[in-house]
């Protein structure tokens, strides 16, 4: 089991912007801002308030002489009212969990589940930042903002997660007060904790409006458990140990829980109208940041 590589704001930002390179801005989806409206620098392809130009519409009984415009109209018989978009900035809430199981990684050419939600988080932030959107992180209780400094923020964050984090802890909890009521939010975790935190999160986010994605991370070792003879099995922090010499016989009923698990976490976002994605360590983060990207960018 390796810990995450030493590893600085500026390179974490670097892989981060890597990642996000290959995408257009990304504009949060503004459904469920009827809490939190605020005017951003891109339109929502509505009328309503704001400076850029959408549509020209035929005038209509009750428009004032002053929404005419007057340039368009004099090119027919009919007056046309210049129409602006509507420009709303969408708040983005991330948690990412930052207990030590995180810190696990099981071959090391590939990263640690930390340091690989690290990465997808603060991509999704740069990409949120390109469309103006806010962003901001619920484990340190910072509130979403937006610009340059507002991410190197939110790499410095998480950068002290990558060199220790909650390192008492093997699993995280994440917090449903934090979010903006009305916002978005995006959990990533291996979700090996108790379950019922998870759930309780989600369902008071939902009662406020948050809606939002779940990305379950995992080591493709978790996954195919490739264990077998005696073993020594312990959580990260030391404080539950396991040995056994005939870990092969426990692979069956290892896969159906951790099955279990997953199927839970799927059924939780299902009902709760949120999304989710379970995203393994040795493949593609681009796949991973493009299914979030798109998730994101969907109403529900």
């Amino acid at each position: 089991m390796n810990q995450d590589p030493a590893i600085n704001p500026a390179g974490l930002r670097h892989r981060a912007e890597a990642h996000a390179a290959a995408f257009p801005a990304l504009l949060a989806d503004a459904q469920h801002l009827a809490a939190t409206v605020m005017l951003g620098d891109h339109g929502r392809r509505r009328a309503g308030m704001g400076d850029e130009f959408w549509q020209y519409r035929p005038a209509e009984d009750g428009d004032g002489l002053r929404a005419i415009d007057w340039r368009r109209s004099a090119r027919g018989d009919a007056h046309f009212v210049r129409q602006k978009e509507w420009q709303a900035a969408q708040s983005v809430m991330f948690w990412v969990d930052d207990a030590l199981s995180m810190t696990f990684t099981g071959g090391n050419n590939r990263p640690t589940k930390g340091h690989r939600a690290r990465v997808l988080a603060l991509a999704l932030c740069v990409l949120l930042n390109r469309g103006g959107e806010r962003f901001g992180l619920a484990n340190r209780g910072t509130p979403p903002r937006r610009g340059e400094a507002q991410l190197t923020r939110l790499a410095g964050h998480l950068m002290d997660a990558a060199f220790g984090g909650e390192t008492d802890i093997d699993y995280g909890t994440p917090n449903a007060r934090v979010l903006p009521a009305g916002s978005r939010a995006v959990f990533l975790s291996d979700f090996f904790g108790d379950p019922e935190p998870v759930t309780a999160a989600l369902t008071k986010a939902t009662d406020r409006g948050v809606s939002g994605i779940l990305i379950q991370v995992l080591d493709p070792d978790e996954e195919a458990f490739p264990y077998d003879g005696r073993t020594i099995f312990e959580t990260m922090s030391g404080a539950v140990k396991f040995e056994t010499l005939k870990a092969g016989k426990l692979k069956d009923d290892y896969l159906a829980r951790l099955a279990a698990r997953k199927a839970q976490m799927r059924d939780l976002c299902r009902a709760t109208g949120w999304r989710y994605l379970c995203h393994h360590t040795d493949t593609s983060a681009l796949e991973a940041l493009m299914w979030a990207y798109r998730a994101l960018d969907k109403s529900p």
